[in-house]
């Protein structure tokens, strides 16, 4: 019943810049937490970014002071902007979504189908 759908992701250079956005579609009353996760080959699926429905946010050491998460609560959408890009931020980046199943329930995992980017020269 929900839906997340990334877009945004390519190919850039490094030091260049680029925004990735995920909307959250369906039967949606709350989301408790939206966030970024990414996975380059051979390693694991790491936390990017997190943003929590009070504003809260974390990032991953590798990505502070160059990535941004953000929302906009009304259209269900969080954004990750990110600059000076380097090679080593190649992965395919997967979107997370916290929405309870109910109105009293705990919160429950949501994914996308994940959008690529590739930072090479």
């Amino acid at each position: 019943q929900v839906q997340l759908v990334e877009s945004g992701g390519g190919l850039v250079q490094p030091g260049g810049s680029l925004r990735l956005s995920c909307a959250a579609s369906g039967s949606i009353f709350d989301i408790r937490a939206m966030g970024w996760y990414r996975q380059a080959p051979g390693k694991q699926r790491e936390l990017v970014a997190r943003i929590t429905s009070g504003g809260r946010t974390n990032y991953a050491d590798s990505v502070k002071g160059r990535f941004t998460i953000s929302r906009d609560n009304a259209k269900n959408t969080v954004f990750l902007q990110m600059i000076s890009l380097k090679p080593e931020d190649t992965a395919v980046y997967y979107c997370n979504a916290v929405i309870p199943l109910c109105s009293s329930c705990v919160g429950h995992d949501y994914w996308g189908q994940g959008t690529q980017l590739t930072v090479s020269s």
